[in-house]
């Protein structure tokens, strides 16, 4: 079953941010525009590339009124220890966020059960805290948060102006599209 158009399920957990250890919930998605960001575990390999990039970028979804959460198993606890001694982690700005019991990744279906680990799963979440993007991909690929921030553009601009759609590769600025009947067997 597709999680698009779907409400966080309710979930509570411990974070690390910013030298803090914080108290993070699905109330805290809703609001405002959310980035969930699952990983398979801290001490990796890909993960601290997909993280660094993201936080490479965090200005720019911070200044769309985005958060960022990045998740995986390991505890608050794990993170900060990577925080503390990875350099590109270390750099991260937003949200670590720990589901040592596996509740959260399994709520946005990405829990490998024989390994508990989450897959490399990807979630913007609307201010009403409905899904509206959802990108999982394999351990070995990673991510880009410059192809992220173009589809959270486009999410944000359709929910914005209804009637109109996003054609592929859209960029902010560019010209949408307005379904009709017109429209059809025209483009």
């Amino acid at each position: 079953m597709s999680l698009i158009n779907t409400e966080v399920q309710p979930f509570t957990a411990q974070a690390y941010r910013q030298g803090k250890f914080v108290a993070v919930s699905d109330a805290d998605l809703k609001g405002k525009w959310s980035v969930v960001f699952f990983y398979p575990a801290d001490f990796t390999f890909v993960c601290p590339t997909e993280l660094e990039d993201l936080e490479d970028h965090y200005d720019a979804f911070h200044a769309l009124g985005v958060e960022v959460y990045s998740v995986s198993t390991d505890t608050h606890f794990a993170h900060k220890a990577w925080h503390d001694t990875s350099e590109a982690v270390g750099k991260i700005r937003y949200t670590m966020v720990g589901d040592p019991t596996g509740q959260i990744s399994r709520n946005f279906g990405v829990y490998i059960e024989a390994e508990g680990l989450a897959d490399r799963g990807t979630f913007v979440i609307d201010p009403d805290g409905r899904i509206q993007i959802v990108e999982i991909t394999a351990g070995g690929i990673g991510r880009d948060a410059s192809e992220l921030l173009r589809k959270v553009k486009a999410a944000q601009y359709v929910a914005a102006h209804p009637g109109e759609v996003c054609p592929a590769k859209w960029q902010e600025g560019e010209a949408t599209l307005a379904p009709s009947l017109d429209l059809v067997g025209k483009i």
